[in-house]
């Protein structure tokens, strides 16, 4: 009886943190499209900038300052050989989201994002070497004819946004084959590995979006009626990434 009981808890448990990463990611998303589109901030490079200083410091803010997660120590070597790597591909994956989202609609993104199963079988079977049953590939078959036809269907299709989803679910796939490979003898918790990435991922962002975008941002500062209810309203974007990545990161 008590076992009983104690597996329907974790089936509870499971089907709650699937709907809650669902919520926040919806929420994520529709905010950063509303904030390209009604507040006109058409900077995805710099939008990820904030998500990445804002999931800097909450993971912080919970190793450091509330202490409830205990830090995970790793060898400054390793952090520029394996956690470094993994930064880069976090980095590129969030802002190619985040461009994407700047010229697609939110449903779209959604739809090309579900091709991310498949470019992770694709690209475990190229690089790794890895053998996957008939039965697998056959599954991609009406992912993949899904995509094409809502590809083409698209009232609002762009092909830069379209391009940019796509390698955005390489990203994924690239970021998920290497997190088992470089982050192996680290038994790494969520909180944690935003901790070690979230900083570099702001390192590497940080130049191209002041080089790139800069001169963007200051003018929209200048002609915008209410920057600042505007600038809190992109924070509070990167806060709730902040909690979205610290909980399901990995």
């Amino acid at each position: 009886m008590e076992e009983s009981f104690v597996f329907q808890w974790s089936v509870i448990r499971s089907l709650l943190s699937i709907l809650q990463w669902w919520a926040f990611n919806v929420t994520v998303i529709i905010v950063n499209k509303w904030i390209f589109q009604k507040l006109d901030f058409k900077f995805p490079l710099s939008v990820s900038c904030v998500h990445f200083i804002c999931s800097s410091i909450g993971a912080y803010v919970v190793i450091k300052l509330l202490k409830l997660k205990p830090l995970i120590t790793v060898d400054p070597e390793d952090r520029w050989r394996r956690i470094f790597p993994m930064s880069f591909v976090f980095c590129i994956n969030i802002v190619l989201g985040n461009v994407s989202l700047r010229y697609i609609p939110v449903s779209f993104m959604q739809t090309i994002k579900s091709f991310t199963p498949a470019t992770t079988v694709v690209l475990q079977w190229l690089v790794w070497r890895k053998y996957f049953d008939w039965r697998i590939w056959a599954s991609l078959i009406p992912i993949v004819g899904g995509i094409l036809l809502t590809s083409v269907t698209e009232l609002s299709f762009n092909m830069f946004g379209f391009c940019a989803a796509l390698f955005g679910c390489l990203a994924t796939s690239t970021k998920t084959i290497l997190a088992e490979s470089l982050l192996h003898g680290y038994k790494f918790d969520s909180i944690n590995t935003v901790y070690y990435m979230a900083p570099f991922a702001t390192m590497i962002s940080a130049l191209p979006a002041m080089l790139l975008e800069g001169n963007g941002i200051l003018e929209w500062l200048n002609t915008h009626p209410y920057p600042w209810s505007a600038l809190i309203i992109i924070f509070s974007s990167g806060c709730w990434l902040s909690v979205l990545t610290s909980q399901f990161f990995m």
